[in-house]
């Protein structure tokens, strides 16, 4: 059986290989137009998102055309752009502005204006490189007018502390947008328009990533408003009326102006897993991907995920040990307390008590973002000795369900040193959980 060490190395290096394998340095430069296709006029290049800056920078170290006629901008979230860990300067021709994520600013309002700025009065002949990626719905606002920036952020926040999944909210977001749900397309044309995206949403459709500013939205402002009515979100009157006489519906795939738009999800969830896997495979241990697109409330996924591992440990089934079981997604959790911790942390807070200290399985839980919810942490591990040494420095069991009815998985794991610090790895592919059953001594 692996000592505590070697199970920690083990679960970071799967983590570190499923991270490397949607680096926008690896994923983008295939999916460059070939210089038999670039177009003859201008190229505009804008974008959104956790991975923007390093998307922004692969454009412009492998672009194939003319550097003078490559221009544009894109948003990343603060701590996210390229010069934040001295990495060499990029050329500066697509500027990269900061902004505030999950929760929008002045600062992304700003840049989304100035993006449809940049795409208005284009022609024919010229293109519009769009560089998406998860974080990109928060960064990349700009209000109807029937809302107000400050009613925006109110309903953002209340929608992701009520427990919508992120299709329901980038449903609302879309309707309440003069940018997203194929708007932004629409103000670029006649120019072609090709979109490369990074998927962090669960089935990899492109119009909820960034809630899909460059295609045609399917969602419709009566379903937005069953989401704000059953989560009981506050609407301010004048959006509720626009969706209700369908001001605010979006622009549908029957609008012509779709017509020279393209779109390529280039990195997903599913690419992450499979080289996790391959990393297992090379160390000896047996993986089972259960799922790329797995959801649900953070403690009860870990339930459930305990109860396979516990079946593998015990049974051999549905895989014999030793073996990882590997999964991505994105769970959520509905804030009733008022600890600290993201979505992974919750996770396997609930998971190390649904494990009951069992001897032979360890676990690790991060946000392919780095960024574990607004915390510093990507996410947190457990081992087969986390609920002992727990209770060696105060938090005993009961202790522990306490701490997650308050949703303060984030101070258990800073107690016990076992949070996983990596910095902003600008990708984002969402959730990706490890657990390993280990094999007898």
């Amino acid at each position: 059986m692996m000592s505590d060490i070697r199970q920690r190395e083990f679960l970071r290096s799967l983590f570190d290989a499923a991270v490397a394998a949607v680096d926008p340095a690896h994923c983008v430069p295939p999916h460059l137009p070939g210089t038999n296709t670039l177009s003859t006029g201008r190229t505009v290049v804008i974008g959104a998102g956790k991975a923007a800056a390093a998307m922004a920078r692969a454009v412009e170290t492998h672009w194939p055309g003319e550097p003078a006629r490559l221009s544009g901008l894109v948003v990343t979230r603060y701590g996210h752009g390229m010069a934040v860990d001295k990495v060499a300067p990029a050329s500066g021709r697509i500027e990269v502005i900061e902004a505030a994520h999950p929760v929008p600013d002045a600062a992304g309002a700003l840049a989304a204006q100035r993006m449809v700025a940049l795409v208005s009065g284009l022609t024919a002949d010229d293109l519009v490189l769009v560089l998406l990626s998860g974080g990109g719905s928060a960064l990349l606002t700009a209000s109807l007018p029937c809302i107000s920036l400050d009613e925006k952020r109110a309903v953002n926040r209340a929608l992701l502390a009520c427990g919508a999944s992120i299709g329901e909210i980038n449903c609302v977001r879309k309707h309440l947008s003069a940018i997203k749900g194929g708007r932004l397309a629409l103000a670029a044309a006649p120019a072609r328009v090709l979109t490369l995206a990074i998927s962090d949403v669960p089935g990899d459709d492109l119009s909820t990533v960034a809630s899909g500013p460059t295609v045609p939205d399917p969602t419709t402002c009566d379903e937005a408003l069953e989401i704000i009515d059953r989560y009981g979100v506050s609407l301010p009157p004048a959006a509720r009326c626009a969706l209700q006489d369908g001001r605010a519906e979006s622009p549908k795939a029957v609008d012509p102006r779709f017509s020279r738009c393209e779109g390529r999800i280039i990195a997903t969830a599913r690419d992450a897993l499979s080289a996790a896997a391959e990393a297992a495979r090379a160390q000896g241990v047996t993986p089972l991907v259960l799922g790329d697109a797995i959801e649900g409330e953070a403690r009860e996924v870990a339930r459930v995920l305990g109860g396979i591992a516990l079946s593998c440990a015990a049974a051999g089934l549905p895989l014999a040990a030793p073996c990882v079981l590997l999964s991505g997604g994105e769970t959520t959790v509905t804030v009733k307390g008022k600890g600290r911790g993201g979505r992974n942390a919750e996770f396997l807070l609930g998971l190390a008590l649904a494990l009951g200290a069992h001897p032979r399985i360890a676990a690790l839980a991060c946000d392919t973002d780095g960024i574990d919810g607004s915390e510093d942490n990507a996410g947190a591990l457990i081992l087969p000795d986390t609920l002992a040494r727990a209770a060696a420095v105060g938090i005993a069991q009961s202790a522990m369900r306490e701490r997650l009815a308050d949703n303060d998985a984030y101070g258990v794991f800073a107690a016990l040193g076992d949070l996983v610090v990596t910095g902003p790895t600008r990708t984002n592919v969402n959730d990706f959980r490890a657990i390993l059953i280990d094999r007898h001594d």
